[in-house]
């Protein structure tokens, strides 16, 4: 079952995201929906060793950059504790 999500990106990313999947005959959401799965299939330690990092700097201007939210003194902890076990 599909889900819609609203997600905000860079316009000049939009439009080369859009062009590389006309390209490749596959819809916008499809190829969003490929990379999150990619993303999300592995066991990865950091954003750089995700096998499309390299496709994302292809198409992005300039250097990534992830802009993430900062974890909770609660999820630092846990984090802490769950790696000395």
């Amino acid at each position: 079952m599909d889900a819609k999500v609203t997600l905000s990106f860079n316009q000049s990313i939009i439009e080369k995201a859009k062009t590389y999947a006309e390209q490749n005959n596959i819809s916008l959401s499809r190829l969003v929906e490929f990379l999150l799965k990619q993303t999300t299939s592995g066991d990865y330690q950091s954003l750089e060793e995700i096998p499309i990092a390299d496709w994302v700097n292809m198409v992005s201007e300039g250097t990534t950059e992830y802009q993430t939210k900062p974890k909770s003194r609660k999820d630092l902890k846990n984090d802490y504790y769950s790696s000395k076990k």
